[in-house]
């Protein structure tokens, strides 16, 4: 239930390989679960495992894991094999080495390189052939690279910056769920930087873990939003402990042992407020009940501590697009 929603923009997004060969995709989205209508609401949102789904389809559709957005196809099964090669590896920056070069086998792939910087570790991607408008696949890549490096030592690499080559897009308000750092745009490269200390660390997994792994895997990794360790995702965990109590931003700084001013300034430097979390987590509350038929509309807004329904309603409309009696009818 605390999962956070996915932008209807990556859905559409996802999409795209396949409209661009004239398939008709009606029928991926019936059996993900997504109504056509709610990808033409920008502010609309998803839940992961529907998009999960949604992923997963395309690959089947398209035998590509690169959704129609490379130079050439990845056929299904690649990423698998991929990780069946790297898997008995004894380090990290082994795994990694390993894997780039497994993929660099094939002259269509996208091209990704990981090369050490002092103390840092820089992992690139060469996007420039992809045919990838909405850059989706950059950031996939990207995505499952981390995830999967954090995976394998059983950690969450922390990442000190992200670097993008193209200009930042209109739905870049996303990217502190894909990448929680620093982001810069137009840059000479897109790339993820961390410390090379990870590099170092053993592999933590084994071909039994790893059977587990790949049973959803990459979708399961592209679905799962990255909870980082800033100061806003410190607060969405604290605010998601006890939803049905909402502190005020007084009583959350005394919890976190920091003054009320100290907390507005850090959100306000990571472009968010106190209000817009809430809001941001009452709306996934919100969509995770109104996917299912266990409470009313009218029980949702008071766990969500509205005073009355039609306040749940206006705000709902307003985060969505739509009320919560029509989201509801469109997940029936």
């Amino acid at each position: 239930m605390r999962q956070r929603t996915i932008a209807s923009h990556f859905a559409r997004a996802a999409l795209g390989g396949m409209q661009r060969r004239g398939i008709d995709c009606s029928s991926l989205l019936q059996q993900s679960g997504i109504q056509s209508e709610l990808l033409s609401e920008p502010r609309a949102r998803i839940a992961p495992e529907q998009f999960a789904r949604l992923i997963q389809l395309v690959w089947q559709q398209l035998d590509d894991e690169y959704m129609g957005f490379g130079h050439g196809p990845s056929k299904r099964g690649t990423f698998a094999m991929m990780c069946h090669a790297l898997i008995h590896c004894r380090s990290l920056e082994k795994a990694l080495a390993r894997g780039l070069l497994f993929y660099g086998l094939f002259p269509d792939a996208p091209r990704l390189s990981l090369r050490r910087e002092g103390d840092w570790a820089r992992l690139s991607l060469d996007d420039s052939a992809l045919r990838d408008p909405d850059h989706f696949l950059s950031e996939c890549l990207l995505v499952i690279w981390h995830r999967l490096g954090s995976w394998l030592i059983g950690q969450r690499i922390r990442l000190e910056h992200a670097t993008f080559s193209y200009d930042r897009p209109e739905h870049s308000g996303e990217y502190d769920l894909l990448f929680p750092c620093p982001i810069l745009f137009n840059a000479e490269t897109s790339s993820l930087l961390f410390h090379a200390r990870y590099l170092s660390m053993p592999l933590l997994q084994d071909e039994r873990t790893l059977k587990h792994f790949l049973e959803r895997s990459p979708a399961d990794l592209l679905a799962r939003p990255d909870d980082g360790d800033s100061l806003s995702n410190q607060l969405r965990r604290l605010l998601s402990r006890d939803c049905n109590r909402w502190p005020d931003l007084d009583g959350v700084a005394e919890q976190m042992h920091i003054s009320p001013q100290t907390l507005r300034r850090h959100l306000r430097e990571e472009g968010t407020s106190f209000q817009g979390l809430k809001d941001q987590l009452r709306r996934d509350m919100a969509i995770y009940h109104l996917s299912r038929a266990d409470l009313s509309l009218q029980q949702i807004a008071e766990q969500l501590g509205f005073s009355e329904p039609s306040a749940f309603h206006r705000a709902f409309k307003k985060w969505i697009g739509l009320t919560p009696g029509a989201y509801r009818a469109q997940e029936v």
